[in-house]
């Protein structure tokens, strides 16, 4: 039987889904808020979350990810009273299975139900044991990272068209050498193109090799990247990149896999396999007529974003450890200690160049620490050390402006005087309600953490949640 949570505070609305639900036996559950369904989520298996848009403690949107990330993997659908274009847009990139307005028929409900739970059980039925990725440089153990080994498992298994995004510095060409890695192209070569790099004058020459002879300089003929990914893989770095004439020849080669050298008489074939990635958004280039949507239909048949370092929790931890180690090998130094200071200091910088910029502070550090054995966060570029420190002045002001806010609000006028009892619990409940504010801004959302820094358990800290109207 498979189980389904209904999170909607409307009961009316809960009873007619129930009694849906339970005719096509299910069994239902009812949760009227955010912070009562991340909960089930969290303590029970669901196939699927009927979710409400609009509750009393926030959006049903803002969980879509969360409730996808639970153990059991729930499918949700979104039913909204009133929908519009950017929930819907919302809805889906968060990974929604659908979304549905509550005035449609009861019809077009049950016949997205029974699309769903028939997908759940295939995927059920296919599934195979876990296989184990070479993960060969890429380091870091957070949820949103992790959801990236399972698509990074999907394109491997496959053969088709791969979009890595994602700023600067994220690690886009580690993940596609892990692609390649873990495909079964890995005996043959990953070719690496940056199309940044290339000038436009010879992007087709270096893509597509030329004849000798056909303009000056060509003194004999060569082969293009393309010609040596046959076999293997085409890595194209920065594809949006690629000058818009170029789009269009490019397009019929991905299509046919034969291209044309510069100068030839006859078309080549060439069996490659294509990733390509950007820090561009190429939905707003197609919009403005600066990338070619047929082309961006073909490269993302799967589509990978990659976490910034600041969303990725306690990765800036081990990404540094790992590194330093590396770094250390690498200039024939001793391994170095590193301090809570310097940890910490990682934790409180937003990394804007990511991965890539925490690797040259790990150099910079090492370099500044000299014979030193252990790193401080005095080590660090100076730019890192000054952000982190008007970080924590701000916060400390903000920190403070709020204290006399709600301070302020602790102390009724004369006229509302009450008894100490009734004072004492009414400034308890909402310098309560301020700590945990705090607590969540600190710990950016993470359950975990929260628990270990208060000392609460899950229940309590749930039940102090759900009062004071506040969610993860």
């Amino acid at each position: 039987m498979e189980n389904i949570l209904i999170i909607d505070d409307d009961s009316s609305v809960y009873q007619t889904l129930a009694t849906l639900t339970a005719r096509m036996g299910c069994a239902p559950v009812w949760k009227q808020t955010l912070i009562e369904g991340l909960l089930a989520v969290e303590q029970d298996p669901y196939d699927v979350v009927l979710l409400d848009v609009h509750l009393p403690d926030g959006c049903g949107l803002d969980i879509v990810a969360r409730i996808r990330q639970a153990v059991s993997e729930p499918e949700v659908i979104i039913l909204t009273g009133f929908g519009t274009v950017d929930g819907a847009e919302i809805a889906i990139k968060n990974g929604a299975w659908d979304y549905v307005q509550k005035s449609g028929s009861l019809q077009e409900i049950t016949l997205c139900l029974k699309r769903v739970l028939e997908y759940r059980k295939e995927k059920t039925q296919s599934r195979h044991k876990p296989v184990a990725l070479n993960l060969d440089g890429i380091v870091g153990e957070s949820k949103r990272l992790k959801a990236c080994y399972n698509q990074v498992a999907q394109a491997a298994a496959g053969d088709t068209n791969v979009l890595i995004s994602g700023e600067t510095g994220t690690g886009k060409e580690i993940f596609a050498r892990a692609i390649h890695a873990n495909s079964a192209r890995s005996k043959n070569s990953l070719v690496v193109v940056d199309c940044a790099a290339m000038p436009e004058t010879l992007v087709e020459s270096l893509l597509f090799g030329h004849e000798k002879g056909v303009y000056t300089g060509a003194d004999k003929a060569r082969e293009g990247l393309v010609a040596q990914a046959h076999g293997g893989t085409l890595f194209l770095d920065e594809i949006g990149e690629l000058p818009l004439p170029l789009q269009k020849v490019f397009l019929r080669v991905l299509q046919e896999r034969r291209y044309r050298p510069v100068g030839g008489r006859s078309e080549m074939a060439s069996d490659f396999r294509l990733i390509a990635a950007t820090n561009r958004d190429l939905d707003h280039m197609v919009a403005e007529g600066r990338f070619r949507q047929d082309l961006l239909y073909r490269i993302r048949t799967i589509e990978i974003t990659l976490p910034p370092l600041r969303e990725r929790e306690a990765d800036a931890k081990l990404l540094a450890q790992s590194y330093l180690a590396k770094i250390c090998d690498r200039y024939g130094v001793e391994s170095k200690g590193v301090s809570p200071d310097f940890l910490d200091a990682l934790m409180q910088y937003a990394w804007p160049g990511n991965v890539r910029e925490l690797i040259n502070a790990m150099e910079t550090a090492l370099n500044h620490a000299g014979p030193d054995a252990t790193l401080f966060a005095r080590h660090l570029p100076q730019d890192i050390r000054l952000r982190v420190i008007q970080n924590a002045l701000e916060n400390g002001q903000n920190e403070h402006a709020q204290g006399q806010s709600q301070f302020a609000e602790t102390v009724p006028m004369t006229a509302r005087l009450t008894s100490f009892k009734n004072y004492r619990k009414a400034a308890l409940s909402r310098m309560e309600k301020v700590y945990l504010q705090h607590l969540l801004d600190h710990t950016e959302n993470s359950l975990d953490k929260s628990l270990e820094i208060s000392g609460l358990s899950r229940s309590r800290f749930y039940d102090l949640l759900k009062q004071h109207h506040l969610t993860l």
